[in-house]
């Protein structure tokens, strides 16, 4: 249901097809500063960041937002308040699943009801 809840952040068509195209994820730390990188055949994208640090970014759909990345009980939480009051606010979790698999959930602000659910296998 990764598409719904593309739509729901009015995400366009071509963007919102984009996950389909095998996409990978890339965690790393080095000295506190933790990276994300994210690519599929159309896109790649690098999140750099610390823990507990708010910082500015443009999602990858395009939101302006203040984001903020915690540890939780061994998961990294992401919330990503939108700027402007007619955009969504997103909460994202990723967390592994044995030593081979990373479960990554995504939610929007006020919509419960929508939960996005992918898994990453290590390779």
């Amino acid at each position: 249901n990764y598409e719904e809840f593309l739509k729901v952040l009015d995400v366009n068509y071509l963007l919102r097809r984009q996950p389909l195209f095998y996409p990978i994820m890339e965690i790393t730390e080095n000295n506190g500063v933790w990276s994300i990188k994210s690519s599929t055949s159309l896109k790649s994208m690098e999140l750099k960041f610390k823990v507990g640090v708010e910082f500015d970014e443009t999602s990858p759909d395009g939101r302006d937002v203040k984001s903020i990345c915690n540890l939780e009980g061994g998961k990294l939480v992401t919330v990503q308040k939108a700027k402007k009051a007619n955009q969504k606010s997103t909460r994202s979790v990723r967390e592994m699943n044995g030593p081979n698999e990373l479960i990554y959930t995504l939610t929007v602000e006020g919509n419960d009801s929508l939960v996005c659910v992918q898994k990453f296998k290590r390779i």
